[in-house]
């Protein structure tokens, strides 16, 4: 399975996005053939004729959609896969750029993607990562941490779930935590110095014993 690396921008101001319809019903995902579990090889048997169709490299590089919309077709993605990380990813990229949380042609908004994903696979620790850089971005960082925190319990052995945790702190001023994340991160091999330098740059960095 391609593994999906995000790590979370710190910024100033959540983007500004279009207005969205508060009360529009988010309904539960319900498995169907094909879909189910990202995770699940059974589940992804079924997996090579939705991403044939919809979820192609042009469409999952925001470039153009497949059968319509950019945003019809990774909805469509994510009707069968709920967690599909690439996907999810892909979206909130959508929305970011085009600062709507419901892209063109989606069925549901970002937000609701992600409560469907959760609410069907509450211990995939790669949606929850996906959904707290998410929702950093958005400027919501208590709702991000909250995330970000159960994202590197579900997966302790992730190294971009602390990388992100670490960003997060750092944004908080907790520089403890950040500076605990940034060891572990880095003791995995994490390939980026963004937290390391963040961290120098804020006199907090200790060089590892």
């Amino acid at each position: 399975m391609k593994k999906v690396i995000i790590a979370i921008a710190v910024v100033a101001a959540a983007p500004a996005f279009s207005a969205t319809i508060a009360s529009e019903a988010c309904a539960p995902y319900v498995k169907h053939n094909p879909g189910g579990d990202y995770t699940n090889a059974e589940d992804r048997e079924g997996l090579q004729v939705v991403e044939q169709f919809h979820f192609t490299p042009s469409v999952e590089g925001l470039v153009r959609g497949a059968s319509g919309p950019l945003g019809a077709d990774i909805s469509y993605t994510l009707e069968h896969f709920p967690n599909h990380h690439r996907a999810l990813a892909s979206l909130t990229k959508l929305a970011l750029r085009d600062k709507n949380r419901k892209p063109n042609g989606a069925r549901y908004t970002v937000d609701c993607f992600y409560d469907r994903a959760l609410r069907y696979t509450p211990k995939d620790a790669r949606v929850r990562s996906l959904y707290g850089s998410y929702l950093l971005a958005l400027g919501q960082a208590d709702a991000a941490l909250e995330q970000l925190e159960k994202a590197a319990e579900l997966e302790p052995d992730n190294p971009t779930a602390h990388y992100n945790l670490g960003l997060l702190y750092l944004r908080k001023k907790d520089y403890d935590k950040a500076r605990a994340s940034a060891e572990k991160a880095y003791g995995m091999g994490f390939p980026l110095d963004g937290l390391k330098n963040k961290l120098i740059a804020a006199g907090q960095w200790k060089q590892p014993q």
